[in-house]
This record gives structure tokens, C-alpha cells and sequence, in this order.
């Protein structure tokens, strides 16, 4: 009676895990890394993430980032993660919407700012990760339709859509003021939903594949120095 028990769990999680990899669309990812000079991050030395945030139409998601420094912070090797929002208060007013660098030269000539080094250092932030890129359709087709009648609700017809997540991570080294690296993740993939009275929405999670592959290659490349 054991073995019966323990067979028809194992045919339940089988079942399941099959459901979730016929519900989830197939994604490419793939991952660049250009170095410019050796790193290392001490025990007690931190990362923050900042993101791009004076033009509305064209932001890195919330979402991303919140997930991106989880990723960093997670695991028995996680980066110390100081919040954005408390990096900018103690920055203030240099990192505000209003006076914040929209591009790495910018962050440049912001860093070299006289005081602005002095106020990092009492952070204990080291290298700050400049996040650009978003997710995007950039393809898509198909018809889907539903009725409600006097027989009940459904809906017909298929849809689908390609996604592009395209992120790019320049890392600074707040120590000696340089741009250490740049590190890109592009993830595309195609969603479906077809629908036979109920629709099942075949979603492809580019956003997450970028989001692991880029967490991934910034572990790496903060703490692994490739001259040892």
C-alpha cells in the first residue's frame, strides 16, 4: 500500500511538472560580456542597481530590477544589495530623476563631482550597476474571439507574440572611479494562447531568462578575477 502511495505521488508530480513545461514558451538567451579591467569585492563592500529614469516612454520595469538584486542576494555567494531608493536619499540631490546621469559618461563626470566620492564612500557601496533595456513585442498575429450565449461562455482561435528582453548592466567601480565592464543579456521568445473554449496561455518568461542569465554574469564578474 506504501509503494501504491508513493507510485501515485510520483505520477502526480510527473503530471505536474510536464503541465508547467507544455505552459511555458521556449526562450533563447544570450549573453555578452566585454571586460575592461579586473575586479574583486571585499566581505564588506556593497552593489546597488540604478536605473535609467527621466524618460517615461522607455524605463527598465520595476519588476527586472527588484528581481535582478534578489538574484544577486540570493545563495550562500550573495552580493551584499544596498536598495536604490536608500542610495539615492543619501546621494541626494545628485541621483534625483531630475539631476541623475542618463548615461554612463555622464556618471563619469558626475563621480568626479567634488564631495560626491566622499558621500559614496560613507555608503559602503563599491560598484554600482547602471541598468539600461526593457522588454518588448516585437511580433505578433493570429485571431482569438469569445461569445457568451445561452449555452454558456467561450472562446476560439489562436494568438501569438514574440518577446524581446534586452538589458545591458555597465558596472563602475566607486573605489578607483571606473568603468570596470559592460554585461548584456537579449531573450526572445514566442507566447501562444490558443483556445478551444478555455484559453491556455503558453508563455514564454524572457524577462526571467534575462533576469538569471544577467544576475549569473555580474556574480561572476564582480567576484571572480580572471588574472588569478
Amino acid at each position: 500500500m506504501l509503494q501504491s502511495t508513493k507510485a501515485i505521488k510520483n505520477r502526480g508530480a510527473l503530471a505536474l511538472g510536464m503541465l508547467t513545461f507544455m505552459l511555458t514558451g521556449c526562450v533563447t538567451a544570450r549573453i555578452e560580456e566585454a571586460r575592461h579591467t579586473a575586479t574583486g569585492i571585499g566581505q564588506d563592500d556593497s552593489v546597488v542597481i540604478l536605473t535609467q529614469r527621466q524618460n517615461v516612454d522607455y524605463q527598465t520595469e520595476d519588476g527586472f530590477v527588484s528581481c535582478l538584486g534578489q538574484e544577486l542576494a540570493s545563495g550562500s555567494n550573495g552580493l551584499n544589495m544596498r536598495e536604490e531608493r536608500e542610495f539615492m536619499d543619501q546621494l541626494f540631490p545628485w541621483f534625483e530623476p531630475s539631476h541623475a546621469p542618463t548615461h554612463s559618461e555622464a556618471l563619469r563626470n558626475l563621480l568626479e563631482r567634488p564631495g560626491v566620492a566622499e558621500r559614496i564612500e560613507e555608503t559602503g557601496v563599491r560598484y554600482l550597476v547602471w541598468i539600461d533595456g526593457t522588454t518588448q513585442i516585437i511580433d505578433g498575429g493570429g485571431n482569438l474571439s469569445c461569445t457568451v450565449g445561452a449555452g454558456g461562455a467561450g472562446c476560439f482561435g489562436f494568438q501569438w507574440w514574440e518577446n524581446d528582453s534586452s538589458y545591458e548592466a555597465a558596472i563602475w567601480d566607486l573605489d578607483t572611479i571606473e568603468h570596470v565592464g559592460t554585461i548584456s543579456a537579449d531573450a526572445v521568445g514566442t507566447s501562444y494562447l490558443p483556445a478551444v473554449v478555455i484559453p491556455i496561455p503558453i508563455i514564454a518568461r524572457t524577462k526571467n531568462a534575462a533576469c538569471n542569465g544577467l544576475a549569473k554574469q555580474i556574480r561572476e564578474f564582480l567576484v571572480a578575477d580572471p588574472s588569478d
